[in-house]
């Protein structure tokens, strides 16, 4: 994978986390989700090089006995597909939140300019 690009994403206007993707010139866009401590010890400006960091101890790990130990795979249904309504909302009020001030509803405004004629009737 040759790079070209990466995007820092954050999650919850950074407070969760961040996502860092790392975009090949063949279109290939590998994703790494940090979630931040307490600490908040990732920011904007180290989430790459923490990103980095996980993909050198993803490199160095042996998988094969990892996929020896799955028989099968382990799929988690969606909050709708669960019928989740308390995740639902959880992950709408999430998605408010990192949309702010964009998810203000809009509000609107009439001006009017005020005479002193008297109508003629």
């Amino acid at each position: 994978m040759h790079l070209v690009g990466t995007q820092v994403i954050p999650e919850q206007g950074g407070r969760a986390g961040f996502t860092v993707e790392f975009v090949g010139e063949g279109g290939e866009i590998v994703s790494v989700s940090l979630r931040n401590d307490a600490a908040a010890n990732i920011n904007r400006l180290n989430a790459v090089e923490k990103a980095q960091e996980v993909m050198r101890e993803l490199a160095d790990t042996d998988c094969s006995a990892v996929e020896e130990s799955q028989d099968t795979p382990q799929m988690r249904r969606s909050a709708r597909g669960a019928k989740d309504t308390d995740e639902m909302e959880t992950q709408l009020d999430e998605g408010l939140q990192d949309t702010f001030p964009a998810s203000d509803p809009v509000s609107v405004t009439v001006s009017t300019i005020p005479t002193d004629r008297a109508k003629k009737q």
